[in-house]
């Protein structure tokens, strides 16, 4: 496969530590028919939003993507431990105990200090040219996470896709084969229809000679079957080519889907052998189904 196929669903997180503090990035995207950014920044990131959102176009084709991105300075002390943060904090945990009349109320230290920032103190101003390209260089790395993440979804929802392409093409080649059997029935078929057509008074030899003709496209399925067995192996050659492939793959299912509806209301009134091929057809768009379910989910 020549480029990967990429699930839209991922998550991706990076975490560095600097000298001038911690920088996280995380990212989690989900299905969406473009690419739709949504940034969760404080005020003191908010310049770099556009420069974000450039290194993430470079990288990802589309999906809904929340971008959450934190810079934190060292704080001042051995210890790193933001105490304006800690005390705040405390402050507040003892005012609503006692506006809600929770006596003996003790703070869980352990729980604190794993809150976000308490080690370390945010940063006040908009970060300098050192700051931004360490940042923009977590955010690169975390959208190159998040493809990798995303790259092996998508090679397990391609795994399954051609897994039910192969039972289409099955399907396929078991009706071809009944319907060279079934001959004999399609051809009673249509002598019943044509004596149906004979028995009307006054029918004019011309528009007989349509009917018959008409009669007997719409008794044959050979043309639907080679076109299904047709789209299946396209299906399989956009997947081999790889790449952004979800978009092609709707168009392509919505032509499979119609040549089994099509040969579906064509098999009617040929005894077992119709029985079998409509179940055959049946089978094919469940396929067809399932795999339009795991397509949606691919880039």
């Amino acid at each position: 496969m020549n480029v990967p196929i990429r699930s839209m669903t991922g998550f991706a997180r990076v975490q560095k530590s600097t000298e001038h503090g911690d920088i996280v990035v995380s990212l989690k995207s989900v299905n969406h028919r473009g690419l739709d950014l949504h940034f969760h920044l404080g005020p003191e990131l908010d310049a770099l939003e556009n420069a974000m959102r450039a290194v993430i176009k470079r990288a990802v084709l589309r999906g809904h993507i929340d971008v959450r991105c934190s810079a934190l300075r060292s704080a001042n002390g051995s210890s790193g431990l933001n105490l304006p943060l800690l005390r705040s904090y405390l402050a507040a945990f003892r005012k609503a105990a006692s506006e809600e009349g929770i006596a003996n109320a003790q703070p869980d230290l352990n729980r604190i200090l794993l809150l976000p920032g308490m080690f370390g103190a945010a940063a006040e101003g908009e970060p300098d040219a050192s700051s931004e390209s360490l940042i923009l260089a977590a955010v690169e790395e975390a959208a190159e996470k998040l493809n990798q993440f995303r790259a092996r979804e998508g090679a397990e929802l391609v795994t399954f896709i051609r897994e039910q392409n192969a039972a289409i093409r099955e399907n396929a080649a078991e009706m071809a084969q009944i319907r060279s059997k079934a001959a004999p029935a399609f051809h009673k078929r249509l002598v019943e229809k044509l004596q149906e057509l004979l028995g009307s008074s006054g029918m004019d030899p011309q528009r007989l000679a349509q009917e018959a003709a008409l009669l007997a496209d719409r008794g044959d399925i050979g043309e639907e079957i080679s076109r299904l067995q047709i789209h299946s192996r396209q299906l399989d050659e956009i997947l081999n080519a790889g790449g952004e492939v979800g978009k092609r793959l709707d168009f392509l299912l919505q032509e499979l889907n119609r040549e089994t509806n099509t040969i579906l209301s064509k098999t009617s009134g040929i005894g077992d052998l119709g029985l079998r091929i409509t179940e055959l057809a049946l089978a094919s768009k469940a396929s067809i189904e399932k795999i339009r379910e795991q397509a949606l989910n691919l880039e």
